[in-house]
């Protein structure tokens, strides 16, 4: 009996697992090192306050094995950013970035903050892949 309940305790976590973990969605084309910037899309969200298209981002090695990355803040592969998107403005906000020797810290104050216009490949390749389905984006 115990048996059973270890095997259906095991089940149960690994069904879990899998829901938790992290969807990242590359917009760069990897880099002639082979590196390569994605988002996470199970942790873009709308902000309820400003409207803005929240999103984490990072940096992983294409074809390593293990992957090196993309990893969220607090891992020891982790390192990116999270920006706040205008999709209709095509502006955004740097909210913070993180490696692994420095944790993501966001101020309280980012709505306020000044914008910057995307310019430039990477900010506007984030916004094409991040601004695509935004209405299906939770809201917080």
């Amino acid at each position: 009996m115990r048996r059973a309940s270890a095997i259906a305790a095991l089940s149960v976590l690994a069904l879990a697992l899998p829901a938790a973990a992290e969807t990242w969605t590359p917009y760069t084309a990897p880099n002639d090192k082979g590196l390569q910037w994605s988002f996470d899309s199970d942790y873009s969200y709308r902000d309820a306050t400003t409207g803005r298209v929240v999103v984490l981002t990072a940096i992983g090695k294409v074809g390593a094995s293990p992957r090196m990355g993309p990893s969220g803040p607090g891992a020891a592969d982790g390192v990116g950013f999270v920006y706040a998107l205008d999709c209709t403005s095509k502006n955004l906000l740097s909210l913070g970035s993180y490696s692994p020797k420095k944790p993501l810290e966001i101020g309280g104050d980012w709505r306020s903050a000044a914008p910057k216009k995307a310019d430039g490949g990477d900010d506007a390749a984030l916004m094409r892949q991040a601004c695509t389905n935004t209405a299906t984006l939770p809201t917080k």
